[in-house]
């Protein structure tokens, strides 16, 4: 094999290559009920799981997903079912959009209904029951495709359950203490080397770092949107977006609802426009309530109650509006996971044509899946 196999010459090359934008894409509310429906009419599965991945055009193995990174599920549970223990190296973020039931994950409990949220750590054991006499709907979004795609997606089906997930105790995440061993421990420890701030850490502490509780929340839509409905009252004046993120503080400075994610619920009056913006983090954005366009990259789509859209792919500029009434929606983004990265810049503000940004309601294209329902 000649060494230069493992070469690309690069020399002199301008690093800024063009973005190639996966087009922003509405799945519409019909295309969701339809596979609701499809797979409510299968037999149940082995493991329990009525699932299907929502996966853009452009995506590709390993890694499918509705944006880069970014996998969202459309699960469903009959009346009476549950699904198998299960967990994944993978973190996310669930949406209830019909029906109810509960969730135990990590030993605890999570009683849901329409348009909670809640999370499932990593690597936590987790099923699904549906205790009530409709549907139960899920979507979930999780960083499962980036995993993929770094070929490190771990899954275990039939996973091991604590005891105490059914007596309602709780999960012991530990303290995250350090090994005890002292053939194991290194004399000298973690130290400053310089002035400036470089330390140098040894090897069992690298392997082994304490651990930071991971825990299972729950937002029940009731209380959030009884908050959310306060910020219609900030009027015209107001320039920021009418959201509440639903915060971990586990994710500290990266304000995320996981490491990877952040979950905001927004409320949008009748005939808000927003300002064009752009940034790296990509949006995928489910409409409950309301109807309206958005403007991405020149491009106006138009949504309604019931409709899934990747609504920003990263980078590209973006702007949303109201039509006559008011809209609801959940907004997932891996902004968190960006910032981790260093890699996220945001920019408000942006520039778009005015007769962009003054179209009226069917202007343009609205861009759907292939073989989506019309």
């Amino acid at each position: 094999m000649s060494s230069s196999t493992f070469f690309v010459d690069k020399a002199g090359v301008d690093q800024q290559q063009p973005l190639d934008f996966w087009p922003a894409t509405v799945i519409p509310k019909e295309a969701i009920d339809a596979e609701v429906e499809r797979l409510a009419d299968l037999p149940i599965p082995a493991n329990g799981r009525r699932q299907s991945w929502i996966v853009h055009p452009h995506s590709k193995a390993p890694g499918l997903g509705l944006a880069p990174g970014i996998r969202v599920n459309l699960d469903v549970l009959k009346p009476g079912e549950k699904t198998a223990p299960f967990r994944h190296n993978a973190t996310e973020v669930n949406f209830c959009i019909r029906g109810g039931g509960y969730s135990i994950s990590g030993g605890k409990r999570v009683d849901f209904g329409q348009y909670d949220v809640w999370n499932h750590p990593s690597y936590v054991t987790y099923w699904h029951v549906n205790d009530g006499k409709d549907l139960q709907v899920r979507l979930t979004y999780s960083n499962a495709a980036l995993l993929d795609k770094m070929n490190v997606y771990l899954a275990e089906e039939n996973a091991p359950t604590d005891i105490r997930a059914v007596e309602g105790e709780g999960y012991d995440y530990g303290e995250g203490k350090g090994r005890e061993d002292p053939r194991r421990e290194s004399p000298y420890g973690t130290f400053q080397l310089t002035e400036d701030g470089a330390w140098l850490m040894p090897y069992e502490t690298l392997i082994n770092p304490a651990s930071v509780p991971s825990p299972v929340l729950h937002w029940p839509w009731a209380s959030v949107k009884e908050n959310i409905d306060k910020l219609e009252a900030l009027g015209k004046d107001y320039v920021g977006r009418r959201l509440y993120l639903l915060y971990n503080p586990r994710t500290e400075r990266t304000n995320g609802t996981t490491p990877s994610f952040f979950a905001t619920m927004t409320i949008r009056p009748p005939k808000i426009v927003d300002r064009p913006h752009r940034h790296v983090s990509a949006a995928i954005n489910y409409y409950f309530s309301g109807s309206g366009r958005s403007t991405v990259e020149g491009e106006v789509l138009e949504w309604k109650a019931g409709d899934l859209m990747l609504s920003a792919p990263g980078w590209a500029v973006h702007n949303h509006a109201s039509y006559d009434d008011y809209v609801y929606e959940l907004t997932v983004q891996d902004q968190p996971l960006n910032i981790w990265m260093e890699s996220l810049l945001w920019q408000e503000d942006l520039k778009l044509p005015a007769s962009i940004l003054g179209s009226q309601p069917g202007f343009g294209t609205n861009r759907k899946l292939a073989g989506a329902a019309e």
